[in-house]
């Protein structure tokens, strides 16, 4: 009698947790929101009304659909491609496993109805056959792991490589955060985004494709022992309660939008202060950056405990309707074939027949309803991806308008926003100059000076430098130096007239703070040149010395440990000697033209004096943008903006005042 007892309470258990399966299915979006993140309610609303602006949803429909289908393409490259061959390993791993299951429950409700009725041979049995079977289920269960695992990594692998491959074409990297303003925080775009889409796509494919095997299979068991009625009962309640939290659940979409601003914002405040960390110790700013830092932070916060208080309203609602009513369906749905004596199946049933069949439907039952609910979750997670495949869609799209030479960027004006430039009478336009290339010039012909929003400097540039005549730059801050600089070397577009100009590989630019790559110090020199390519140009590393010793760095090959030393080059070189590295560099590729902006600040007059020398000797042709007396003796040319919209270009006579001034 007491152990009829505890059969009963135990399968009374089952009974429940056919139930609680419905509950636990709900339940596992619960924990996926939970890693949510966001913003205020007023941040939410200003970035619904930019999607607004855009006309762009991220909601289920044809237009996620094409977008996904051609992200797909991407993704899946080719029939035959690993990615289609661990797709197909996905899928029949994903099918061993249901049938897997199913087995699991077959033979674990023999083993108890052997113990039930006390046969020795018949458990033993059954008993071998589970352990003979535990390897080949380890081996299907470890192999979806692995083969979704892969999946994932694949996925994101030729996502990352299709972007950065039109990311890093040219200079659209450059133009995409200077000249134009559709795509913020390209970094999270490229890294977390890309990241979650993927997990999400492959996801999906597993969330979707053993749910619904499994619903057709245990459909089919659980007809045949409790009948159809059963199951379709199931599947009723599931889509009515799967339809109305789904409703309930909308914010979810606009929650996950915010989320991704307010992470990128928070991302960006914290690497501006390690960017920029020596100059705000110089100015001591650290309570400030503190103030910006956590008043950004705050409005995480903020977004959080809006969160929080969702879920405790959502919680609520999934305790009634996933887990109490639910519950309340499992007992109507199990019990009607047990409680209904005239049902033909139990017409001549013992009492351990009755049991054995009882807590095999409950476990399938079980199963079942947390089929159904990843069914109805996995809608919902849909939603969730179209967010991503959105994002990862205009990125793609801006890549390409940028690499075909189209650019959006709001145009500032006297008059307010435009999307050009109005200049007298004249409307300039983006890209309506024309370009041309050729060696041993430079000409600008009617070239107007304009910036990427639309501010003119100079309405019309004109002026022409041929080989061997170099040319100081001077002027005021903000009257165009920059910005001549950024034109010729097409990081801007033309909004007029003709410039005529060598191809980009023989025009070289060194700012004041040289840039120092990743890598040896053999890197630094050859830069942006591997050292396959240098060797491939033929060039030696005796010629590298010899370079080093023009620039009197001689002495660094041993202080560092040779070509190969690899060092944190931004912090063991001072400034002067990184200054004179960018010249090695320039040395080292010997271009036509050579734009030096300020680049010789930190170094010795002496040193300065020889590398200019030098680079007349080997047929470099400058432009120099400096205010130091001492290099007009190496300048033919003078180009002076005076900043409001005019300019001179006069030779260097010994009648020439201080033109920098």
């Amino acid at each position: 009698m007491a152990a009829h007892s505890k059969l009963t309470s135990r399968n009374s258990a089952v009974l429940t947790a056919a139930g609680l399966g419905l509950y636990l299915a709900y339940r596992h979006l619960s924990r996926t929101v939970q890693q949510k993140k966001g913003g205020s309610e007023e941040e939410i609303k200003v970035v619904i009304a930019q999607h607004n602006q855009k006309k762009e949803r991220a909601a289920v429909d044809k237009v996620f659909m094409r977008r996904l289908g051609r992200i797909l393409k991407i993704l899946v490259p080719g029939w035959l491609s690993m990615e289609a061959w661990y797709l197909a390993l996905v899928a029949f791993s994903l099918i061993a496993r249901t049938y897997a299951d199913v087995w699991m429950i077959t033979n674990g409700t023999a083993i108890e109805s052997a113990i039930i009725g006390r046969d020795v041979a018949l458990f033993k049995t059954y008993l071998f056959q589970f352990i003979y079977a535990m390897p080949v289920i380890s081996v299907v269960n470890n192999m979806l792991k692995y083969g979704l695992n892969e999946l994932k990594l694949r996925f994101r692998t030729q996502l990352t490589r299709h972007l950065y491959d039109r990311y890093l074409r040219g200079f659209t990297f450059y133009k995409m955060s200077n000249l134009d303003n559709r795509i913020a925080n390209a970094d999270q775009l490229l890294t977390q985004d890309v990241e979650k889409f993927c997990d999400s796509v492959a996801e999906l494919y597993s969330n979707l494709s053993k749910p619904i095997l499994d619903v057709i299979l245990y459909s089919v068991k659980l007809t045949g022992a409790i009948g159809a009625q059963g199951p379709a009962y199931m599947l009723l309640y599931l889509a009515f309660s799967g339809a109305v939290l789904t409703r309930l659940r909308r914010p979810i979409g606009r929650l996950t939008v915010a989320e991704q601003k307010l992470e990128g914002e928070y991302r960006y405040v914290n690497s501006r202060l390690i960017t920029n960390s020596e100059e705000i110790a110089f100015y001591q700013g650290q309570r400030r950056e503190q103030h910006i830092i956590i008043a950004t932070f705050n409005k995480l916060v903020k977004h959080l405990r809006n969160f929080i208080f969702f879920r405790l309203q959502m919680g609520f609602l999934d305790n009634i309707i996933a887990k109490y009513v639910a519950t309340v369906v499992g007992y109507l749905v199990v019990s009607r074939p047990f409680l209904n004596i005239a049902h033909p199946r139990h017409l001549h049933s013992s009492h351990s027949e009755l049991l054995e069949d009882y807590y095999k439907s409950g476990r399938m039952l079980v199963k079942m309803a947390e089929a159904i609910g990843r069914i109805v979750l996995a809608g919902r997670e849909m939603t969730r991806l179209a967010g991503f495949t959105a994002r990862v869609t205009d990125l793609i799209k801006v890549l390409d308008d940028l690499n075909n030479g189209r650019y959006e960027r709001t145009m500032v004006t006297s008059n307010g926003p435009k999307s050009g430039v109005k200049e007298g009478s004249v409307k300039l336009k983006p890209g309506a100059g024309k370009l041309i290339f050729k060696d041993y010039v430079i000409k600008f012909d009617k070239v107007p000076l304009v910036t990427p929003n639309g501010d003119v400097l100079i309405p019309e540039l004109s002026f022409e430098v041929k080989a061997g005549m170099n040319v100081l730059v001077c002027g005021p801050n903000g009257c165009g130096k920059s910005s001549l600089f950024r034109i010729l070397g097409e990081l801007w577009p033309l909004f007029g007239g003709t410039l005529v100009k060598p191809e980009k590989g023989k025009l070289f630019y060194i700012p004041q703070r040289p840039y120092m790559t990743v890598g040896t110090l053999r890197d630094q020199i050859t830069y942006p040149d591997s050292h396959d390519e240098q060797q491939r140009k033929g060039i030696k590393d005796e010629e590298l010395a010899d370079i080093l010793n023009k620039v009197q760095l001689d002495y660094i090959l041993q202080r560092e440990g040779g070509w190969e030393s690899v060092q944190d080059w931004m912090d063991v070189l001072s400034g002067g000697e990184k200054q004179r590295i960018a010249m090695a560099r320039l040395f080292y590729h010997k271009p036509q033209f050579a734009i030096l902006d300020e680049c010789t600040s930190a170094v010795s007059v002496d040193v300065e004096g020889f590398m200019y020398q030098y680079s007349r000797e080997v047929g470099i042709t400058l432009f120099t943008v400096s205010h130091r007396k001492s290099l007009w003796t190496h300048h033919e040319y003078y180009l002076k903006m005076d900043g409001r919209g005019t300019y001179e270009f006069k030779p260097i006579t010994s009648d020439t005042s201080e033109f920098g001034s």
